[in-house]
């Protein structure tokens, strides 16, 4: 079990011992394979300039994120070789949504169908005199540079266990981390290592956190034997463009009639605790509501917060969900609302020419760094230095009954799965559709505004948009600027007086 910190934490971190979990029947098999469309999502492909996703040499994933995870890997004593991982965790064939639901037509899924875009792995240690070192990686010609610091959190001395997700110049990567006591004088009592993977996209990173933890504690209790890495990076090595580059981009806009259950509803397996959606409203409460606004106008937020780091991992991934957008076109003129996990101090030089990221760290010496955010988020406390800024961390009347409705949905979803057992339903599916339904309503607005004969926001469309006709006031004149409706008057209005 990992320690909890001195902050409130996000999610519970009580592991399930494995073997406790109970064996599915061939029924709930049948049902773990057969997902509705709703949950038919991958992480990481968004609305053009919402999110981004790369892969080698073309678009980004276009694969339906994995229901579950065998949980009976976990409590094996040997390594499952890759193509036992293959058929106990992923099943790739089963993604297609049922007719008249939202169909993806084949030659389009075919195109965008992303395969195992594993480009490197890696084991990194803690030496007592040199610190993070570079312990062995495959292949052996890449370049590493710094990942002995991303993928060995500072701090995370402090707890036991741990992953983090982060970014590598054009790559993402995701590293399990694990702390041993030994009784060792050189390694001053105790042992810590991080087992990690780079990808061209972290869609499907989360896939391979059973088997990164495993290895980790299998590199902690008999140090150096690689061959289960070696036959895994083997199994699943992606083959690069001749520069090495990946390639950064979103979904085509003429795939969104019907794809939108696959492209636009991001999810990232929750491997631990259960949640991530859900419990990151309830830890920032009514702040929720600033935290949306911001993402939305694609502001620089940076996330604080001592290990374990994980936790702020899925607090970046639920910063972006908050910015998705349906409709096509909106948003492909702004910057990408990037996340980049996990930095240190290493990428300074790279935050300092972002002009939209969310991002947490560990490193107090950010706070002092105020030209590389604009928003700096520590524990449950949401704040800016930027006057202009200002204004929009105070709830008004709009945002609270927004999060009023949010949270009386999910009441009534908690509700109808107790009493009718409705499995189908989640709560990460209810609040990303929440605020993407939120996201459309404003921008289907601007848009029939902006193209009739008066364009002029008045107060009835601002409240038909769900924003307060005062209180948004500057939020409504920053969303107008960052997303180019030039033409749209609201100065002289009533609603901006």
């Amino acid at each position: 079990m990992v320690e909890k910190s001195d902050r409130a934490p996000l999610l519970d971190w009580e592991e399930v011992p494995p073997a406790e979990k109970p064996v599915p029947t061939p029924e709930q098999e049948k049902d773990v394979k057969g997902p509705s469309p709703a949950n038919n999502r991958a992480l990481g492909c968004t609305a053009p300039g919402i999110g981004w996703s790369t892969s080698p040499g073309g678009p980004g994933s276009f694969t339906s994120a994995v229901s579950s995870i065998d949980t009976s890997l976990s409590s094996r004593s040997t390594v499952p070789t890759p193509a036992e991982w293959d058929a106990q965790c992923l099943d790739k064939d089963d993604h297609t949504p049922a007719p008249g639901q939202g169909e993806v037509p084949h030659d389009i899924m075919v195109k965008w169908e992303e395969k195992d875009p594993i480009v490197a792995v890696f084991v990194v240690t803690f030496d007592t005199r040199s610190g993070n070192m570079l312990e062995w990686c495959l292949p052996g010609d890449m370049n590493l540079e710094g990942v002995e610091f991303k993928a060995m959190a500072s701090g995370s001395h402090r707890v036991s266990s741990d992953f983090i997700y982060f970014r590598k110049g054009g790559y993402f990567g995701l590293a399990c981390f694990a702390n041993m006591v030994v009784e060792s004088v050189v390694e001053r009592g105790a042992r810590m290592k991080s087992v990690g993977i780079l990808s061209t996209s972290y869609t499907l990173l989360y896939r391979y956190m059973s088997f990164l933890e495993h290895q980790v504690r299998l590199q902690l209790k008999t140090p150096g034997q690689y061959s289960p890495l070696e036959a895994f990076f083997e199994d699943k090595r992606s083959v690069l463009p001749p520069d090495g580059e990946s390639v950064v981009t979103a979904c085509p806009g003429s795939a969104w009639g019907a794809a939108i259950n696959h492209c636009m509803h991001p999810e990232m397996k929750i491997t631990h605790p259960a949640g991530c959606m859900s419990q990151f409203i309830q830890f920032f409460g009514e702040q929720i509501m600033v935290l949306w606004k911001l993402a939305l106008l694609r502001r620089r937020i940076l996330i604080f917060s001592p290990p374990p780091v994980g936790v702020v991992c899925y607090r970046v991934y639920c910063c972006c969900c908050l910015a998705n957008v349906s409709i096509p076109g909106v948003g492909v003129a702004v910057p990408e609302f990037r996340p980049f996990f996990y930095v240190n101090v290493a990428d300074i030089d790279t935050l300092d020419t972002e002009l939209s990221y969310v991002a947490c760290t560990t490193e107090k010496i950010f706070e002092e760094k105020r030209d590389l955010y604009d928003v700096y988020v520590d524990n449950q406390n949401v704040r800016t230095t930027r006057e202009s800024l200002k204004p929009l961390l105070r709830l008004n009347t709009a945002d609270r009954e927004k999060y009023r409705r949010l949270t009386e949905q999910r009441q009534m979803l908690l509700y109808s799965q107790e009493e009718n057992g409705d499995c189908v339903s989640s709560e990460e599916d209810h609040f990303i559709l929440f605020f993407l339904e939120q996201n459309n309503r404003i921008f289907q607005t601007l848009s029939e505004v902006a193209g009739s004969p008066e364009p002029i926001l008045t107060q009835e469309s601002v409240r038909a948009m769900g924003l307060d006709p005062h209180g948004d006031r500057l939020f409504l004149l920053h969303l107008l600027e960052t997303y180019g409706y030039d033409s749209l008057l609201v100065t002289d209005h009533p609603c901006c007086s």
